[in-house]
């Protein structure tokens, strides 16, 4: 394994278990959490977890080096509300971007993020099988629809997707992309230290391809508007890959990513995406690198992985994170509509 390679890991293994919570702004509604499993006939069971609109009173809680002001367990407040899931990048798990879900759940949505079993901080022995992932969505929503305590609060009829990086890829295909695998190779000849390309290459150089009508099989209709930032494997989508997208997106590029450099993913994906202007909102961060897409970091997780917590000098991460979390509520808003809390 080189430097770079094993830098990555630990920064993956890190946000997986060493984050403290930074929040910003004033909550109108506490909120719910839950941490529970969400069954896989094809698999392990998920690991989710889960955060909801409550009056309930936060309090500090911790799970590990890992600390929230949440209300554990606190009663679901509000009926017919919109859900929203989450995918992380490789080597994540479901805690990779808790500010966004408390700002969700915060706003009147229920979130459910999944640590995706075979690519997570802990393991990472199926982290290039990224047809596994959208399977895994589409269990999240089964369970939220039909096991999870609060059902009976979810409206079915609005249900979102936000993913990052391989949570990005993974979000792509669950509404309905249909990647070409073969670009691959040829990519990464090209530019073999794309950090995509160096995930591959180390697993043996294989991409788990299915046939074209398996992938497809892959989108999941009940998602009805997606957010995606800095998607992975951007450039294997062509116009044709996407044309079977119908629902909105908002896609997220960082000016200075280094790890999905420009133009091969974010802006493949723009250009790739159906020609209905009304149906993208395309932003590009300036000064931001690939990893201020996730929570700020304490000072013991930049002590621990600072490969994911270090910014561009004047590039403040809190600050973005306030402007991200109130541009992703503000899209799932109009997109999906907000529940009532009465």
């Amino acid at each position: 394994m080189n430097t770079f390679t094993s830098k990555l890991r630990s920064a993956a293994t890190a946000i997986g278990t060493t984050i403290a919570l930074t929040l910003a702004g004033t909550c109108v509604h506490a909120a719910g959490f839950q941490r529970g499993f969400a069954a896989d006939p094809d698999g392990k069971p998920l690991e989710i977890g889960i955060w909801y609109p409550s009056e309930a009173t936060a309090r500090p809680v911790t799970m590990g080096p890992t600390t929230m002001s949440v209300a554990v367990d606190g009663p679901v407040q509000g009926k017919a509300l919109p859900l929203v899931v989450m995918s992380h990048g490789n080597g994540g798990s479901f805690l990779g971007h808790y500010d966004t879900a408390i700002a969700l759940a915060d706003a009147g949505f229920v979130v459910a993020a999944v640590t995706h079993t075979g690519d997570n901080y802990a393991d990472q022995s199926r982290s290039t099988d990224v047809m596994d992932r959208p399977r895994h969505m589409s269990r999240v929503i089964d369970h939220m629809l039909s096991a999870w305590d609060g059902r009976g609060t979810i409206d079915a009829a609005r249900i979102g997707m936000f993913g990052f990086s391989s949570g990005g890829f993974t979000t792509l295909v669950s509404i309905g992309g249909v990647p070409d695998f073969s670009t691959i190779g040829s990519m990464c000849r090209q530019y073999p230290g794309d950090f995509a390309c160096q995930l591959i290459a180390k697993s043996g150089g294989n991409v788990t391809a299915p046939h074209t009508s398996a992938t497809a099989r892959a989108a999941d209709p009940r998602i009805k508007a997606a957010v995606v930032a800095a998607p992975a494997l951007g450039f294997a989508f062509s116009p044709d890959g996407l044309a079977n997208v119908r629902v909105p997106v908002q896609l997220w590029r960082a000016e200075n990513d280094l790890i999905l450099p420009h133009p091969r993913y974010a802006e493949a994906v723009r250009l790739a995406l159906p020609d209905a202007r009304q149906m993208l909102d395309y932003r590009v961060v300036p000064n931001a690198g690939h990893y201020d897409f996730l929570v700020p970091c304490s000072s013991a997780l930049a002590s621990i992985a600072p490969a994911i917590c270090s910014s561009a000098p004047g590039f403040d991460r809190t600050a973005f994170h306030a402007s991200f979390n109130a541009a992703v509520v503000g899209f799932f808003s109009k997109t999906l509509g907000v529940g009532s809390h009465t």
